[in-house]
């Protein structure tokens, strides 16, 4: 055969998923793959999805798709990006190196995680969208300080503060498999001795939860924001909103945008599906600032459900992390660049031909509450 004949054939995210699953080390694929508990959550991510039915609209004039979005003074070819995940070198020599050059390829916004295992310089040098840097609550400040400054010397374009991790979520397939950061990886922004505790592998339990406890701030309020916001001149995202009545505390703390998220069914299992909770926010919000979106994307038509229900933006967890094992960053690019004509596809056979022309009249809204489909 040719290298050709050989060389997997991947069209969709699920492609990407089957071929990455065979690369990955088991322990790192249950860490990649896994949720909270019994996974309930995780799973609700991905039937939510599968009860939305699309109203197309014909005659359109939709020769011309255009699935471009502007947020904070930077123009994306694409609403979809890459959401923040940690630790990347696990997955690929280059870690988040390479999913910041991927991202770039397809034009897409990439958040770099608190616990990148790459710099943020050499990630802000990679990136040719402008990145975002994410960070969680610690009981150090001086750390959290130190990286919100080096993001914004370095040319990061936002904060994203996680704000649904007052402890960690307890995820029973990293417990059960000890899990523990190995084989020379770590969260190289930070001072090693903050993160010790990631890297003791215990039978029978989470390193990173061990070090969540030891480490993240659980006491944190909505009055804590302004000290954050302090730190830099850079917009603030709150990422973790899953009601009403927090995205509308959110607005009246001066968040810049927000993000729906139940962080990918990781933290609290029960807790309502990602797009089950958009409609809610987005009307909370009120259009006071963009609100952003995640939690079980799997292909285009998702990705329109969610922006004709809100969201400005919706980002991918999992399915970049696919593209990552799979190819490192032509695999990212892959993942975005096949979801994004994904998108197009469907904005075209749905007649609405740009991403302004996406509204809740693109729905069958009954579907989303569990009617008929």
């Amino acid at each position: 055969m040719t290298q050709l004949e050989t060389r997997p054939i991947l069209l969709t995210a699920s492609d990407f998923r089957r071929h990455a699953e065979g690369l990955v080390e088991p322990g790192v694929w249950d860490f990649i793959e896994g949720g909270a508990e019994d996974e309930r959550t995780l799973a609700a991510n991905l039937r939510a999805f599968d009860r939305v039915r699309l109203r197309p609209r014909v005659l359109a004039g939709v020769s011309d798709v255009d699935t471009s979005v502007s947020l904070f003074g930077t123009r994306y070819a694409t609403p979809i990006g890459v959401a923040p995940t940690a630790y990347q070198r696990l997955i690929d020599a280059e870690g988040e190196v390479a999913t910041a050059r991927g991202a770039g390829a397809a034009g897409a916004l990439f958040v770099a995680a608190m616990f990148a295992s790459r710099t943020i310089e050499d990630i802000a040098e990679a990136s040719s969208t402008g990145p975002w840097l994410q960070l969680y609550w610690l009981r150090r400040r001086d750390v959290m300080r130190s990286l919100a400054q080096r993001a914004e010397q370095a040319g990061f374009g936002a904060i994203m503060l996680t704000v649904d991790v007052p402890r960690m979520g307890r995820r029973w397939r990293d417990m059960r498999n000890g899990f523990a950061i190995g084989g020379g990886v770590a969260a190289v922004n930070i001072d090693p001795a903050v993160m010790a505790s990631a890297h003791e592998r215990d039978a029978g339990s989470s390193a990173l939860a061990r070090h969540a406890s030891d480490s993240f701030d659980s006491s944190l309020t909505w009055g804590d924001l302004a000290w954050l916001r302090g730190c830099t001149r850079l917009p603030l995202v709150l990422k973790g909103i899953l009601t009403a009545e927090d995205a509308a505390l959110a607005v009246e703390h001066g968040a810049d945008a927000i993000v729906v998220s139940n962080h990918g069914g990781r933290q609290l299992d029960g807790a309502v599906a990602s797009l089950d909770a958009l409609t809610e926010v987005v009307d909370a919000v009120g259009g006071a600032c963009p609100v952003l979106f995640d939690g079980g994307v799997r292909r285009g038509a998702d990705v329109l459900a969610a922006l004709a229900l809100g969201a400005h933006m919706v980002l991918l967890g999992r399915p970049p992390l696919w593209g990552l094992a799979a190819g490192g960053a032509d695999g990212v690019a892959g993942v975005l660049c096949t979801a994004t004509q994904e998108l197009a596809h469907a904005m075209a056979l749905a007649g609405r031909p740009t991403l302004a022309a996406l509204d809740r009249t693109a729905l069958r809204t009954t579907s989303l509450t569990g009617g008929d489909a």
